[in-house]
């Protein structure tokens, strides 16, 4: 991967691989830094077996691959390995950062970002973004040796970390959702006038999600409420349309995310950081549903929404066809109590975190 031309400006290095709500941070940085600085060179740092080998070359960035260093929660054989594995991917990821000639490290967490932070240790300024309601072990570590450290919200367990929210993709925090409304139902064959629920469950889906909505496809016809469904491209839905109302639309994949936003007039999803942060930037009602799994971020994360009145939040074991039916069904033929919720989430986002990141980033580098 080498031969990139050499141009005058900095060398900016992110490293957020794994899954997209570390790769998504990284590539909206990515974004802005390029717009303040379009003499800048921005390298991803990745491994083979992480999402980033197809969302970072599509958006256009190089991609240079490392050796992961997968952080076992439990006491395993790995942990013992651990040393000798961290040792190897850091060697071989200064000589990665060398060879790009980086100006920064700019880490968001995950099993890409600590041999980055520990290669660029007392050689190339570090900068810290921790998106998640409780920070990682890998952000906790790079904090500690960091030029500078954000956060997406307070209390992450970073000290001294700077709150600017969770770089967004501009088609994101620029969507103007009126005006593509009647577009985007048109690209996914959705009634033009009736509300629609969007429901999703991260990038592969939700099994407990799928198992709890799908069956109350009758109810919300009958309701008069469209839905669309990205039900995952290794799941599948059965659902019951009722002739005449408004089209129950599964699809397994949601390419064009700007559009399921803007056609949709409430969201019923997980709460993953990313996940929240666009949802409250584009100013949806939510029903969150965390990932029963991990330290409890997802709960977390959804918490400022929920207590501004812009979310409701319904534990895993609790999301049933019943209760989706009696909660979800109502709420979406309440057009008032959905304009509030609109507004009170609205307040929760955060659209300029792109841009105040990559000027510090920037500032880093000056100094």
């Amino acid at each position: 991967m080498t031969g990139h031309p050499a141009p005058s400006g900095p060398c900016v290095v992110v490293a957020g691989g794994g899954t997209a709500g570390h790769i998504e941070p990284a590539l909206a940085l990515a974004d802005a830094v390029m717009r303040l600085r379009p003499d800048a060179r921005v390298v991803a740092l990745g491994t083979e077996r992480g999402l980033e080998n197809k969302i970072v070359p599509a958006r256009g960035y190089q991609l240079e691959l490392i050796p992961p260093v997968p952080m076992p929660r439990k006491p395993t054989l790995d942990l013992l390995k651990l040393p000798l594995n961290v040792r190897g991917a850091v060697k071989q990821t200064r000589e990665v950062l060398e060879r790009v000639g980086a100006d920064v490290v700019v880490g968001f967490g995950g099993y890409v970002a600590l041999p980055a932070y520990l290669a660029a240790r007392g050689r190339i300024p570090i900068v810290v973004h921790e998106a998640n309601a409780k920070a990682g072990l890998a952000n906790k570590v790079g904090a500690k040796f960091a030029a500078h450290v954000a956060a997406a919200v307070p209390d992450s367990g970073l000290a001294d970390a700077q709150i600017i929210g969770i770089p967004l993709r501009q088609s994101i925090t620029s969507l103007d959702r009126a005006a593509l409304r009647a577009e985007a139902r048109r690209f996914f064959g959705l009634d033009p006038d009736a509300p629609v629920l969007l429901v999703f469950g991260g990038s592969q889906g939700a099994r407990s999600i799928n198992e709890a909505v799908a069956p109350v496809a009758a109810e919300f016809a009958r309701a008069g409420v469209g839905v669309l469904h990205a039900y995952g491209p290794k799941n599948s839905v059965a659902v019951q349309q009722v002739p005449g109302a408004p089209a129950y639309v599964p699809v397994p994949y949601l390419e064009r995310m700007d559009l399921a936003y803007a056609a949709a007039d409430a969201v019923l999803c997980r709460s993953g950081a990313m996940t929240v942060a666009e949802v409250s930037a584009v100013g949806l009602p939510a029903v969150f549903v965390p990932l029963p799994i991990g330290n409890g971020e997802q709960a977390l994360n959804a918490g400022p929404v929920v207590s501004a009145g812009g979310g409701l939040l319904v534990p895993d074991h609790e999301l049933t066809p019943e209760k989706v039916a009696s909660l979800v069904v109502p709420l979406m033929a309440d057009r008032n109590r959905l304009a509030q919720m609109s507004r009170a989430t609205l307040g929760t986002g955060r659209r300029e975190a792109d841009e105040i990141l990559a000027r510090t980033v920037l500032d880093v580098i000056k100094k």
